[in-house]
This record gives C-alpha cells, structure tokens and sequence, in this order.
C-alpha cells in the first residue's frame, strides 16, 4: 500500500470525528443554558447523546442546583453528579426502557409555577421513552417496533404509530410539563432529515404532525400486523374517542421552546472546510438523502461516475448525509446496517474504480452491527475475490460488517456519545 493510499484512508476517517465534533454536546449545549433563569429546573431527556449533554448541562451551569432523569442506550453513558443517568435498550424497547422513562416522568413532580423543564434529547430517543398508554404492554410495544424496522419503513413512519400509543412523545411530555405551571426548553441534537423537533425522538416536547388515521394507515401500507392492544387504541383514536396528540396552535403548548443545536449539515459543512484545508474539492451533495441503502447506492454511484469522465486538477470529495434504510428480507440476516450495506453496494455498482469511501453511522454503531461503519479502497473488491466472498451473497444477507470485517475494513469507534446520523465521504484521486 502506498503512502498517498494511507494517507487518503487517514483523511477519511479524520474527516468523520471533524464532523462529530461540531455535534459535541460539551460544545454545542452550553451557549443555550438560560444561566439567568432563577427558578427551579428539573433536567430530563433521551437519546445517545442525553448523558453527555446532561455532563455538558452541569458543567456549564455548576451554580444551579439541578435535579432529573435522562436515558441513554446500554453503554452510551457518561459521568454526572446531580443529574441522574439511566440506561436502556435500542432499538427494541424492553422493561428497562419503561422502568427508565417511569423514573424520568416522576421528576416531573418537583415541576411548579415558574420552574424550567430543560430537557435534553437526541437520535434514539424513540425506542428509549418507552411509557405505553394504558392497556398497551411493553412487549406489545416491542413486538411492533421489531417489525417496523424489519419491513424498512422510513422512520417518520414508524414514530407517527409510537407517539399515539405513547404517553411521552409527540409532544406528550411539554403538556404533562405545562400541567404543572412551568416553562419548557428542549435542547435537540438532531439525527432526521429536515430538522423537524417533532420528528427527533418522537418529539416529546413538539407539536406533532401526524394522526392516528395515519399511524394506522403507516401499519397498513407496511404490512405490519400490530397487536390487538395497540389497533384497538389507533382505531379508537381514529374514532376521536380519545384525545388527539397536541398539533400547530394548541394554546397548551405556550411557553415551550424547541432549538436545534446541532445537526447533519453543520457536520458536513466542517467536513467540507477540512478537506478543502487539504487541498481537495468537497461537494456536499445532501444532508437529507433518505432511501433504501441498496437505492441510494446506485444513485451516488451514478454521481461518482460523472465525477470520474471529468477531468480533475485536484482530487474531489463528494459529501452527503441522511438516513438511510434496509428492509430486512431473505432466510439469513447478518450483522450490519444502513451505512455498511450502502457502501457494499457501491462497491458492487462501481466494480473496483479507483475511489475511497467511507460510510458511518455517526454515533458509533451502524444497525444491528458493533461498527459505526466501513471504508472502501481500490482494491477491496479484489481483496474480497482473493478471499473468496461473494459480494452479492453478503448484500442479500445484509451482513455487509461481516464482509468488511474479514477484510479487516470496518470503522470501530465505540460510542460518540452524539448522533447526527449517516456521514458518507467518497473521495475520488
């Protein structure tokens, strides 16, 4: 290999912890700690970002006497002193996510007039509040998220059905919060397409777009056979026999303020001055990029190859973010996710042309996998004949991180502690 080789694999991977550093909750959450406001503050949040931001809350504002509740996913977590930090599942929820979200909803008992509801929250968030509304079980809970996110359906979609059988999302959490006489601030990390606090965790604190007519029509069109405790909830919300989740104008929402403090593109943004430092042309071709991974494979493919019939006095880097998907078919299921199974494809739709890729899942675990994703070389595709795998059996499996792994190619960097979702690099010499 090498030395240009190794320093354009460097280059890659250094420009994913650029990005992941503009999403530094120790960095992005103080500016807009209210370190003026003299009443009570109660802290909750969730999502893979909650824990740290709960440190960076505390450490930004040491003075205030701060109590509360956030949850993170199993090994996400970091140290705190006066804001407690839980642990639970993601993606499928279990006793520990309803035990967890119990305990972060009795902080809000301390709530009265005047006090602050500062909550925290981030990608993952979803399958972290778990609080069914009544007659609806944790397992029933579990049982429809398992086959969501097994059939592929987009994430928009998959939340507009929890947020309705949730006593916590889709703006459940403000009005509980507003009960109470006091005033709310949500701090959001986001990890979705467009931004939406209603969309980033189910948007506990956000006014919420979608309806029960909706989440049952999501079901349908996904071909999800939900429990009879939860169609049963859905059709009588249809029905208005119970109360909608709070929409657009909703005087109960006064006095709630939801900011977005970090996202895809301000990632990609530095990413794109990094390599421009370097000397190479980034081209941002989109932070909302959304789609089934295999789809969206072929769709940058096609990018990579007019890049490719140019000529080019400096190597080009083509940039982009999003969420992507896999629906989840065949009798073997892999390791992996999105983001690996994105570039196993590339590689399959540009057959060895000279370029390196990277695609990460940037909270540091891509799918059902331990990786936050893989890198691409020249050669990987060679390598894989030489080894004898099949590129096309491991896609059909979706276990592109086994692939990658035994060509010793993933990304392994443990929990960031952030989440701004996929970052993809291609960097093309």
């Amino acid at each position: 290999m090498t030395k240009e080789n190794d320093r354009f694999e460097e280059l890659l991977v250094e420009s994913f912890y650029v990005a992941i550093d503009a999403a530094d909750p120790h960095k992005v959450v103080p500016p807009h700690i209210p370190s003026t406001f003299q009443g009570d503050v109660v802290v909750v949040g969730a999502g893979k970002a909650a824990a740290s931001m709960a440190a960076a809350v505390e450490q930004a504002w040491p003075e205030k006497d701060l109590t509360g509740v956030v949850i993170t996913r199993h090994g996400h977590s970091e140290e705190t002193h006066k804001i407690q930090v839980l642990e639970a599942s993601h993606p499928i929820p279990d006793k520990s996510n309803l035990e967890a979200t119990q305990k972060m909803m009795d902080q809000l008992d301390h709530l009265k007039e005047g006090s602050l509801l500062l909550a925290l929250i981030s990608g993952g968030g979803s399958s972290l509040l778990s609080l069914p509304v009544e007659g609806v079980t944790i397992e029933d809970i579990r049982k429809v998220t398992e086959d969501l996110l097994k059939s592929g359906t987009s994430i928009d979609h998959i939340n507009a059905v929890r947020k309705h059988v949730s006593q916590v999302k889709g703006g459940q959490l403000a009005l509980a919060a507003r009960a109470k006489g006091a005033e709310v601030l949500s701090l959001i990390i986001s990890d979705t397409v467009g931004d939406n606090p209603s969309d980033i965790a189910s948007g506990p604190c956000a006014e919420d777009f979608s309806t029960y007519a909706d989440a049952l029509w999501y079901l349908s069109q996904a071909h999800v056979e939900a429990p009879p405790s939860i169609l049963n909830h859905l059709r009588n919300g249809a029905r208005g026999i119970i109360p909608e989740t709070p929409k657009i104008g909703d005087p109960r929402m006064r006095g709630v303020k939801n900011k977005i403090i970090a996202n895809s593109f301000k990632g990609l943004q530095v990413a794109a001055a990094f390599f421009k430092e370097k000397g190479m042309r980034p081209v941002i071709i989109g932070d909302g990029i959304t789609g089934e991974a295999k789809a969206v494979a072929q769709q940058v493919a096609r990018k990579v190859r007019l890049e490719l019939s140019k000529p080019r006095r400096k190597p080009v880097v083509l940039l982009s973010g999003g969420e992507c998907t896999v629906t989840l078919t065949g009798r073997r299921i892999g390791k992996g996710g999105p983001c690996s199974e994105f570039l196993l494809a590339l590689a399959q739709e540009l057959k060895g042309e000279p370029i390196y890729a990277m695609a990460t899942d940037t909270d540091g675990v891509d799918g059902n996998g331990e990786a936050a994703g893989a890198i691409l070389r020249p050669d990987s595709m060679a390598r894989a004949e030489e080894l004898g795998l099949d590129p096309q059996q491991y896609l059909e499996e979706h276990n592109a991180e086994e692939f990658f792994g035994k060509l010793g190619d993933l990304l392994d960097t443990g929990p960031t502690r952030t989440n701004i979702n996929d970052y993809r690099v291609i960097l093309i010499p």
